[in-house]
């Protein structure tokens, strides 16, 4: 089963959009299953889960932290972690700089930005991002790479409300790709669209879309 909706769901996908099949919760197996149908990216939103499944599965995974990350956390992920997708602090970038540059790597992140209505939700607002982007301590920041922006919609039926919350999520990665990282090719992600409205997320320009339950089925 798991093969299969991995099937359905990238022939849904246009060209250049990656997918982060999110296993939280999921076991093993169902990781296994996914992987042997050449899915080669996952997204957990717990530390600890996701170095367990870093060290019982395959190494050629790509683990991306999609959760909430808290600083006395990153030095568990830093050694292995692909991306780290929930960046909503600058003491959170300075902390995976300094994890990353203690492991000899440079480790790629996005911005998160808060773009729903929910108080729930974590991210940065336009200017916090901003000021922290002109700041002299943010060009000191070696082992770290900005690859572009994250953020989630507000959980609703009302659609228009969705796209216009990830309309304002691609307008400021436009406008941060064109005043802070114009000579950084390599930021070039917007992931944004979960299993409920990624068909929304791309119409809005997303890249790269987190799907759990259409794949592995509900959370356990």
């Amino acid at each position: 089963m798991i093969a299969e909706k991995l099937s359905e769901v990238k022939s849904n996908l246009p060209q250049g959009v990656t997918l982060v099949a999110v296993s939280k919760t999921k076991p093993n197996e169902d990781i296994l299953a996914a992987y042997e149908a050449g899915q080669r990216i996952f997204g957990e939103n717990r530390v600890q889960e996701l170095v367990d499944k870093y060290e019982a599965l395959p190494k050629d995974i790509e683990w991306h932290m999609i959760g909430h990350l808290q600083t006395k956390k990153v030095k568990y992920i830093a050694p292995f972690v692909s991306l780290i997708h929930g960046v909503d602090s600058f003491k959170l970038l300075e902390e995976i700089n300094k994890r990353a540059k203690k492991e000899e790597r440079t480790i790629d992140v996005l911005l998160q930005f808060h773009i729903a209505q929910e108080q729930s939700k974590y991210g940065f607002d336009f200017d916090e991002a901003k000021t922290m982007l002109e700041s002299q301590e943010f060009t000191q920041l070696e082992n770290i790479n900005v690859r572009g922006v994250m953020g989630m919609a507000t959980f609703t039926e009302n659609e228009e409300k969705i796209q216009d919350e990830f309309r304002t999520l691609n307008n400021y990665f436009e406008i941060f790709r064109s005043h802070f990282f114009k000579f950084n090719k390599s930021f070039e992600i917007i992931s944004m669209g979960m299993s409920g409205d990624y068909k929304i997320a791309i119409e809005e320009g997303s890249n790269m879309v987190r799907i759990g339950s259409t794949i592995f089925g509900s959370r356990n």
